[in-house]
């Protein structure tokens, strides 16, 4: 069975669709091939597998979580450090994981202690709508904190 904008042609054979799809500058596309004879419709694919992609996508949902970074320096001031707390809290309501780092220079990495309490009351200010996915630990130059978003639970 042949179908051209879902008007049933009947049984042609196949080069005689071939050349009914060209001529309307078409595709013949195989719709249930198990059937006797195979169904076939004359479409345009590109367009058939836009869509089709296009439901997929809507039926999984259109929001993918990334990670976002925030980059401190132990001599933040307090209300740079507010501005960044601001964003992160932005972030966080966009359902995005994040990360502080902390970049040290010189002997500004043996102060850590400062470091951690800096961590501390940034999650602190943050409260319970996060989670602490990764504590703080120090890499190199750099120490780290990963979190994410805390789902929030539908009534």
């Amino acid at each position: 069975m042949i179908y051209q904008n879902d008007i049933q042609l009947g049984v042609i054979p196949t080069a005689e669709a071939l050349a009914l799809a060209r001529e309307a500058g078409l595709d013949l596309v195989e719709v249930s091939p198990t059937e006797t004879p195979p169904v076939c419709r004359i479409v345009n694919y590109g367009k058939q597998l836009y869509e089709r992609k296009k439901r997929t996508k809507a039926a999984h949902g259109s929001h993918t979580v990334t990670l976002k970074e925030i980059r401190l320096r132990p001599k933040t001031d307090p209300h740079d450090l507010g501005i960044k707390i601001a964003r992160a809290k932005k972030f966080l309501e966009q359902g995005h994981k994040l990360q502080f780092t902390m970049l040290f220079r010189g002997r500004e990495r043996f102060n850590r202690d400062f470091a951690f309490a800096i961590f501390k009351d940034i999650l602190e200010d943050l409260g319970d709508t996060v989670k602490i996915e990764r504590p703080a630990s120090m890499e190199g130059r750099r120490m780290t904190v990963l979190v994410s978003p805390v789902k929030k639970v539908k009534k």
